[in-house]
């Protein structure tokens, strides 16, 4: 888990855990909150995984907090195959495409409105059910993957669309993906490597990317040498 300045591109705080669950975000925030306690963040930019989302409710309400919309678009874009034969696919998949690219209330107006388009021509395929034959379950919706897509591009304009109020927040994640490619460019090289020689390594170099100046390196050093003499 990386918890990133996107302002001063600096990552605050990082951590490893086995599974993005509730008690490991919430251990983290624990650490990260008397980080930030005198410059509380303008946003929030996360991905919206459930378990991050009741932490940022829990530890810092306040702000408002973007979701990823480069993960929107990937999600959508999941849901709504290129090759698709149905035409309603095809044309929600154009409004998806686009999402990334609104820059104003306008663009946002337009798009909002192309979905309820949408709605109005297709809707119908939303309700059509599949009876299931010889399986366990007795039926389900024949267009599942579509229901899910359309569902997410309606769901609460406020967190889709916050960067329009609030110029200061960026509408991806976008910087943080930047730094975990990186990460995973360096673990390729280094191919071999245990996971627990991975999590070190790992937190070696994020500690010296920390290091702007020998200032930086000359207070590295000086905790270091402290917790050395400890052990």
């Amino acid at each position: 888990m990386i918890y990133r300045d996107v302002t001063n591109k600096i990552n605050l705080y990082w951590s490893f855990h086995l599974s993005e669950s509730y008690g490991a975000i919430q251990a983290d925030f624990e650490r990260v909150i008397p980080l930030i306690k005198d410059h509380m963040p303008s946003g929030i930019v996360t991905d919206w995984k459930g378990a991050i989302v009741s932490a940022v409710n829990t530890f810092i309400p306040s702000p408002p907090h973007q979701r990823c919309l480069a993960h929107v678009e990937r999600q959508l874009l999941t849901f709504l195959p290129l090759r698709s034969p149905i035409q309603a696919t095809q044309k929600l998949r154009i409004i998806a495409q686009v999402v990334t690219d609104i820059r104003s209330h306008e663009e946002k107006h337009y798009w909002v409105s192309s979905v309820k388009y949408w709605l109005v021509r297709y809707s119908t395929l939303l309700k059509e059910k599949t009876t299931g034959v010889g399986t366990k379950k007795k039926w389900w919706y024949t267009h599942g993957n579509l229901r899910r897509a359309i569902k997410l591009m309606t769901f609460d304009e406020s967190h889709l669309f916050a960067y329009l109020d609030y110029p200061l927040i960026p509408n991806t994640n976008n910087s943080l993906e930047g730094a975990n490619s990186q990460m995973k460019t360096k673990l390729s090289i280094h191919r071999g490597m245990q996971t627990a020689q991975q999590v070190t390594y790992l937190f070696w170099l994020f500690t010296f990317r920390r290091v702007k100046n020998r200032r930086d390196l000359k207070r590295l050093w000086d905790s270091l040498k402290n917790k050395i003499c400890r052990l």
